[in-house]
């Protein structure tokens, strides 16, 4: 933490804007930590003070917090899996299961929220042809037989349930709805290009509504991070009392033989 330097301080080189202190005081963003903050920010707001560097309005609020209820959990996927594993050989130190288990959040069980922010962002920079380049991205896509970021779901279908609640979060608190609109745009042309439905997913949904409340596109996948952490913690404290590592090592001894070298192709 930068400790707090004179007004008429003249210097060079890098700064800081997020957090210093004195002797007797810490402050974050320039509110005193003990007299503004402490059991008057709930985590959530506190959060997208210090990411975003103004208090948050209800809007801004409640979409964050229903985005980090949305991603913590996800059940037994490699990155709780791998969490419990990691905290059973390392006991002593948790930070290095949850360490583990966020080395996972990516593309396949966190999904692709940045790629379909850049598409909404690149269909919002022409907001009066949002119908066509819609369809355009849509087509391209199809073409070239790449998934669309942010559409289909291996479990939920015909749809993912938590994309039309995000959005309904969004909008009952005073969301404007363009990125929402735009997402709902190209889900049409999604559609029509690939001749079947591909449901909105939720990180298609995530990227639409932190867009509405000023999120960068850069730095979304950070709040999933920090929301699986949350979830992971769960995950270890359940280990504690209900462990399945050891069950986990066993059916891999068991069911993964050796099959030796003269059986290598």
């Amino acid at each position: 933490m930068t400790i707090l330097q004179g007004a008429s301080s003249a210097r060079s080189g890098p700064t800081t804007a997020i957090a210093c202190h004195t002797a007797d005081s810490i402050h974050i963003r320039g509110a005193d930590l003990v007299g503004e903050l402490m059991g008057r920010l709930s985590f959530t707001e506190m959060m997208f003070f210090q990411l975003m560097g103004k208090r948050p309005s209800v809007l801004e609020t409640r979409v964050l917090d229903a985005v980090l209820v949305t991603l913590m959990e996800h059940g037994f996927t490699p990155s709780s899996i791998v969490a419990r594993q990691i905290y059973d050989s390392t006991p002593e130190a948790m930070q290095s299961a949850i360490a583990a288990g966020i080395l996972g959040v990516g593309g396949t069980f966190i999904g692709t929220m940045e790629g379909a922010a850049v598409l909404i962002d690149e269909l919002l920079s022409v907001p009066d042809q949002l119908e066509s380049r819609a369809s355009e991205i849509a087509r391209r896509h199809a073409g070239e037989r790449k998934p669309v970021p942010g559409f289909g779901h291996p479990f939920h279908k015909p749809d993912d349930p938590r994309s039309p609640r995000l959005f309904e979060v969004a909008l009952q608190n005073g969301a404007a709805g363009r990125h929402i609109a735009a997402i709902e745009t190209l889900s049409r042309a999604v559609d029509a290009a690939f001749g079947k439905h591909l449901t909105i997913n939720v990180t298609g949904a995530v990227a639409a509504v932190l867009g509405e409340i000023g999120i960068p596109q850069k730095i979304m996948r950070g709040i999933a991070v920090v929301s699986r952490a949350a979830g992971l913690v769960g995950h270890i404290r359940e280990e504690q009392h209900d462990p399945t590592a050891r069950h986990v090592w066993k059916l891999v001894n068991e069911n993964v033989p050796y099959r030796g070298e003269d059986n290598e192709s």
